[in-house]
Parts: structure tokens; C-alpha cells; sequence
């Protein structure tokens, strides 16, 4: 459990209270904590090691979630078992053991949402003192959503704002993060009040945030770049014609991130990556359209991943690995990875905006 140390004053005493008896409460009745409020912010996931077993069992849970795979179980779950399972932990062991930060003995995602949470937890504490509680947790994986349910109650708090770490929303990520968020709830035998923070991708400090990451590379390079694609994670475009909004939030964070920059059109485009499967997804895909922009004469390009709160292996090993050696192939010259906001202070800062909006009528 996160509970960041701050210099300075707060806005509430930052002195924790202990447990007491409710008043007039009998001498034998349990002491009962002071309630607080619960910030618990949601990413992915990530293995515990990219070993096979390791791996297996994260792609186990993640690629059985019917929000991320919706065929019927009857096909997919033997398809899966049987011939998914028994090759890609190798694969996709290789490509977290190439990104894999030893020192800490985890992902980088895990480390960087590591960061993100205390620096959060220290900005509540700024404003709310010991009233809030901040910690994280993992759809997949470790620290599950239901172990940190379990210690948000049980540090006292009868409020909890669940806060998916995803710009845009989808049914495969914000809805999922959801749905595992409920199904811990049911577990608890005194339920909190809830809420659950939306989707962010228009939220002016969010583009701010995004259009600082930008002008802070370009100012690193000799030459600016011909063009900067964002790089969505892609969904099947069936997803967009049943409902999803994710496809429309995407193009609408690129074009308010170009307007941020006060750029033309021409600058921008916006591209979706990692494909999985035989459905047509979401395009143009990345892999695809570096390599066209580079055989059209765009020798030089910048790429960034606007949906992704944190550098992972879709970022730190997809993008700056495959996508950028296909650029490369077709004659690119000079490619340019823009990291993930991470836990840098705008990105931080835009996160808390977003969370003390939708503490209103919770905190003062």
C-alpha cells in the first residue's frame, strides 16, 4: 500500500488517526479504522518472469478474457491450450527478456507504474493528507485487483475510485479493468460506495502533457522530422462497427494533439499496431504504413503510443524493434521513438487532475 511522504503543508492534518469504537458503542465491539478514500489506479498487467511458465500463465488470463477474445470458448479455448500456449510463452518471453529491467527483477511497466503511484499518492497527500490512500493494480497478473481491494478495506476505506490507466476507452482494456474491479467488489462483505474514473483522451491537461513529450524530442534532434505518427494498440474493426468508441477517441486525441502543436494536417498521421489473429483490424497498421511513408520519401519520422500510460513491450520492443526495422527495410533513415508519458511531472500532474474531478463530492 502506497502512502507517499510529502515536505511541506497539507490542506488536512497528515497525522494517521488510529482505530476507535463507535461511540456509545459497547466495550467488546471491535474497533473500526476512520474511513477514507481509496485511489486505486489499474494498468495491464505484466508477467512475474519471462521464463515459459511464467509467461504462459499471463497469457493464460489474458487471452482468455472474453472482453479481449469473444469467440466462443468451444473453438478458442482448445486452439488456445493446445497450440497457442505451447509456442508463443517462447516468443513473447524473448521480447520481455529484451526489454526486461534485471536490476528490479520486473517489467518496466511494472516499474513505471510503480513510479506513477507514488508520485500520485505523494500529490494527494499534498492536498488531502492521510484522508486518501493511493495504490495500483494489474488486470493480468500481479498485484491482482482483488488483493488490493482486499487492503483498500482493510486500511478503512469505505470510498473507492477505480481509475483504469487508459486514455481511450475500449471494451479490451477500460470495460475489462472494470469488470475485474466489480467482480472483486462482490467478494467483500462491506461494500464501498464506488466510482469509476472515464476515459481521458480529450482531457486538456492529458494533450498538453502529450504536445510537451513531443516538443521536448524534437528540440533533441539535428533535423526535425518528416512526419509523427501515433501508434494506437489496434482492436478488429468488427469492434468499431458493434459500438466501441476507442477507434473515434484515437483520432480525435491525434487531432487535438496536432492542433496542441498548431501543426497541418500533413504532419500527423495516426496508425494502429499489434495485430493479432485473422480479423481485420483497425488501419492503417503501423508496421505497414512506416514503411510506405518511408518508400514515399518520408525518410524521417517520429513515433509515439498516445494509448499507453506507460512504456511496455508494445512500445519499448514492438515499436522500437519490428515497427522500426520495417521502416528501415523500405529506405527510412532516421527513426525516432517519443517514449510513453511515464511518470514524468505533466503526465503526473495530468493523472491527479483527472483523479481530484472525480473525487468532487467525496473530498472538499
Amino acid at each position: 500500500m502506497l502512502d507517499a511522504k510529502t515536505p511541506g503543508a497539507t490542506t488536512r492534518s497528515s497525522t494517521p488517526r488510529e482505530a476507535e469504537r463507535p461511540a456509545h458503542a459497547p466495550a467488546d465491539h471491535p474497533k473500526i479504522k476512520p474511513a477514507r478514500v481509496g485511489i486505486l489506479l489499474a494498468n495491464l498487467g505484466t508477467p512475474d518472469g519471462y521464463d515459459y511458465w511464467s509467461m504462459r500463465r499471463y497469457l493464460n488470463e489474458f487471452l482468455s478474457d472474453r472482453r479481449v477474445i469473444d469467440y466462443s470458448p468451444w473453438i478458442w479455448q482448445p486452439l488456445l491450450q493446445l497450440v497457442i500456449l505451447t509456442k508463443r510463452p517462447f516468443s513473447s518471453g524473448e521480447a520481455y527478456k529484451s526489454i526486461w529491467n534485471e536490476e528490479a527483477g520486473e517489467s518496466p511497466l511494472m516499474t513505471i507504474t510503480r513510479s506513477q503511484t507514488a508520485k500520485i499518492a505523494a500529490a494527494m497527500k499534498a492536498k488531502y493528507g492521510d484522508d486518501v490512500v493511493v495504490d495500483f493494480c494489474m488486470r493480468y497478473g500481479n498485484p491482482s485487483t482483488k488483493s488490493k481491494v482486499r487492503e483498500m478495506a482493510e486500511a478503512g476505506c469505505r470510498k473507492i475510485l477505480f481509475f483504469p490507466l487508459y486514455p481511450q476507452y475500449a471494451g479490451a482494456t477500460t470495460a475489462t479493468a472494470n469488470d475485474q474491479f466489480f467482480r472483486a467488489l462482490m467478494d467483500e462483505k462491506w461494500q464501498p460506495p464506488v466510482r469509476t474514473v472515464p476515459a481521458y483522451y480529450e482531457e486538456p491537461v492529458y494533450i498538453d502533457a502529450l504536445a510537451q513529450s513531443v516538443q521536448r524530442a524534437y528540440a533533441k534532434l539535428d533535423h526535425e522530422p518528416d512526419v509523427l505518427v501515433t501508434s494506437y494498440h489496434g482492436v478488429p474493426e468488427r469492434y468499431l462497427m458493434e459500438g466501441d468508441p476507442y477507434h473515434c477517441q484515437c483520432q480525435k486525441t491525434t487531432r487535438l494533439l496536432r492542433e496542441k502543436l498548431g501543426w497541418d494536417k500533413d504532419r500527423v498521421v495516426t496508425t494502429f499496431q499489434s495485430r493479432f489473429g485473422p480479423e481485420e483490424w483497425l488501419k492503417p497498421y503501423t508496421v505497414e504504413e512506416v514503411a510506405r511513408l518511408a518508400k514515399a520519401g518520408k525518410k524521417r519520422i517520429a513515433i509515439m503510443a498516445p494509448a499507453f500510460s506507460a512504456d511496455c513491450v508494445e512500445t519499448l520492443e514492438e515499436i522500437n524493434e519490428e515497427i522500426r526495422e520495417s521502416f528501415e527495410e523500405a529506405g527510412g533513415e532516421e527513426f525516432t521513438y517519443i517514449p510513453c508519458l511515464n511518470d514524468d511531472e505533466a503526465h503526473v500532474t495530468a493523472l491527479s487532475k483527472v483523479i481530484e474531478d472525480n473525487l468532487r463530492g467525496w473530498m472538499g
